[in-house]
């Protein structure tokens, strides 16, 4: 059998493992099988030249997928700070100092900007921002 037409062959055998076995990795390492089966059904370079043929593609794949990866936006699924960002709520003082702030049904532990003092009666306020479990908020109006 033609060398090339086994490269080609092992990069499809694994590019199929690639839907069997979910992940990223073997899709990269079968385009570059299928990459270096071209190369050598094009010219039939010697075996050390056929090596780091595979080499680079596989480099290759796996720097482009890296960039591809860093561009994708962090996933905000699941975290029920993300949208209360805008909400209104009330601000209830506490006899320690700290804050909550009234949102829905719920109490958040809450904190105004620096520029703002600590309220003495309740007040209206929206959620500019999370910190951690903290939600940053701001008077209204």
């Amino acid at each position: 059998m033609e060398p090339g037409l086994i490269w080609i062959l092992a990069g499809l055998l694994l590019l199929a493992a690639e839907l069997a076995l979910p992940g990223v990795f073997l899709l990269w390492v079968g385009l570059a099988a299928i990459g270096t089966g071209a190369v050598v059904l094009a010219a039939l370079p010697p075996f050390g030249a056929v090596v780091g043929t595979f080499l680079t593609l596989l480099a290759g794949g796996i720097a482009l997928s890296v960039r591809l990866r860093r561009r994708r936006p962090v996933a905000r699924v699941n975290r029920p700070e993300d949208g209360l960002v805008g909400r209104h709520g009330m601000l209830q003082p506490l006899e320690d100092g700290g804050l909550r702030v009234r949102i829905g049904d719920s109490d958040w532990p809450a904190r105004l900007p620096r520029d703002q003092r600590v309220p003495e009666a309740p007040m209206r306020v929206r959620v500019e921002g999370v910190d951690g479990t903290v939600l940053v908020v701001r008077r209204v109006g």
